[in-house]
């Protein structure tokens, strides 16, 4: 999972970055530069810590999650002033899975705001219109091409291109209504169609609101809730937390009401965002966590593990994480009926710990 930190300059994105990854990159730099700090961190989960303690393996490996803090990213009010983002900013935006939208909240008086005030809403609004430009500027080109094509060929290819025809007009006319195509019902096939041209404004999207101390979170209406997820949180405080060793850090946390450290809270919404979940592995060798899309079967997770699994596949082994940890191991589990066989459709589900059995 690769997630784009973003935001206009001095909204605390690298702070943020900062606190979920426990970096020391410089803050406060200004924008105009295409700068990307990447980190690569563990995901927190308390299963894979117990089942680490049941199985006691030589080693325990936790799903991983690539933060990219992006700098450069300016917007200037109004749809006339919008030019599109750079090239190489784009490319590397677009190989995103999801992006965290860091909102500036809070006020200070040495690091004033570039746009000259602080104000949530419309920095929202600035940024999406930002990626909604960008991908009406590529479906468009896109429209032109297919256009030209259109009258160049007959018989199947004739369909095909009226399929893409009617598709991307079918964005044209959403973007250029300022409607995020996240937003909007594809057909599996319809996603296959546009998966190559990574449009922005069809990632998921968690809104971080960054508040100053002491702050409450500000009150800014959604027009597509149900496309976007957001959060409110002291990223200078969380940063600073971050730098602490765990027994301080609790002792800091307790002190200043955080229930949940941004790392924890950030990648919970996100995986729920993006539609993912986590199945386990177990065994003396290792435990280990991986990351599948909700709805996966049993045969997609076995490719997740390996490619020579899914061709091999005969049966997998399948027991909830909650009826192994209740009966205690994996004998048990079999004992009691709990560990089952399962085919090749079974859609697995979250926590499940999965043993691939296979031929190759």
């Amino acid at each position: 999972m690769q997630l784009g930190i973003i935001g206009l300059p001095q909204s605390g994105k690298t702070t943020l970055f900062n606190a979920l990854t426990r970096g020391n990159q410089p803050t406060a730099q200004g924008g105009g530069k295409l700068a990307m700090h990447t980190a690569v961190v563990d995901v927190p989960d308390e299963r894979i810590d117990r089942l680490s303690a049941m199985f006691k393996p030589q080693k325990t490996i936790y799903a991983k999650t690539t933060y990219v803090d992006f700098g450069g990213i300016e917007s200037s009010p109004g749809k006339e002033s919008a030019k599109g983002l750079s090239g190489q900013l784009l490319n590397r935006l677009s190989q995103m899975d999801g992006f965290l939208h860091v909102i500036r909240c809070f006020d200070r008086a040495q690091l004033p705001h570039p746009l000259g005030s602080v104000d949530p809403q419309r920095d929202v609004e600035m940024m999406d219109a930002e990626f909604v430009l960008n991908d009406l500027i590529m479906v468009e080109r896109k429209l032109e091409k297919s256009r030209e094509e259109y009258g160049k060929f007959g018989g199947k290819e004739k369909e095909r291109l009226a399929h893409d025809l009617a598709l991307f007009e079918r964005l044209q006319s959403a973007l250029s209504e300022e409607i995020p195509l996240r937003t909007l019902e594809f057909t599996e096939e319809e996603r296959k169609s546009i998966s190559s041209f990574g449009f922005l404004s069809s990632k998921p999207m968690l809104k971080i609101y960054n508040l100053g101390e002491g702050q409450a979170p500000p009150n800014v209406p959604s027009k597509y809730p149900q496309a976007t997820a957001e959060v409110a949180l002291q990223g200078l405080l969380e940063m600073e937390i971050a730098q602490l060793a765990p027994q301080d850090a609790q002792v800091f946390m307790q002190e200043y009401g955080i229930e949940e450290l941004s790392l924890s809270k950030v990648i919970r919404l996100s995986y729920q965002l993006l539609k993912l979940q986590s199945f386990f592995t177990v065994g003396e060798d290792e435990v280990r966590a991986w990351t599948i899309p909700i709805g996966a079967t049993a045969l997609e997770a076995a490719g997740t593990i390996h490619t020579d699994l899914a061709k091999g596949f005969i049966r997998a082994e399948v027991v909830s994480y909650e009826d192994l940890i209740a009966l205690g191991g994996l004998a048990e589990a079999r004992s009691q009926g709990k560990l089952r066989m399962e085919g090749k459709q079974y859609i697995v589900q979250d926590g499940d710990i999965v043993h691939i059995r296979f031929n190759v």
